[in-house]
């Protein structure tokens, strides 16, 4: 299964922020609330980086509520590594672990089109896993969707 297959159930428009904007810009967010992290992007296309939810409390922690006038720049996370929609999915969940990243930017022919998170790929993982035990119950019951005749 590729990272294709959780960008097919995430909405088309990546959510990011410029790397100016405010932390305050930041928190009031849509999309920033919803995935908990945001590419930091000048122009929508090139990852220059990510911010968490944790880079926030970090920055809170240091700053104090001053934090909130920061630039976005300033708290996230520079050094970030990206997938493409072709990358395996358990490949990117064993990175995820090992080095944890709670989110990967998705890049196709060096432009970003997605943001994946350590959550799409469990819910993901789940609904599969419902589905592999629905479909062997069925199996194991004899019940498999299909008529049966007998002769």
């Amino acid at each position: 299964m590729t990272v294709q297959r959780i960008l097919d159930q995430k909405a088309a428009v990546v959510g990011h922020i410029a790397p100016d904007a405010s932390i305050a810009e930041l928190i009031r967010s849509h999309d920033f609330s919803n995935e908990g992290a945001l590419v930091v992007s000048s122009d929508g296309e090139t990852v220059d980086g990510v911010i968490a939810t944790h880079d926030v409390v970090r920055g809170l922690k240091s700053l104090g509520t001053a934090v909130l006038s920061a630039p976005v720049r300033d708290l996230m996370t520079a050094k970030v590594l990206t997938c493409t929609p072709d990358d395996r999915m358990v490949g990117i969940m064993a990175l995820m672990m090992t080095k944890n990243i709670g989110h990967f930017p998705v890049l196709k022919a060096g432009k970003l089109v997605g943001l994946v998170s350590v959550r799409d790929l469990l819910r993901l993982h789940l609904q599969e896993s419902l589905a592999n035990a629905d479909a062997m119950r069925r199996y194991i019951s004899g019940d498999y969707g299909g008529s049966s005749s007998a002769t």
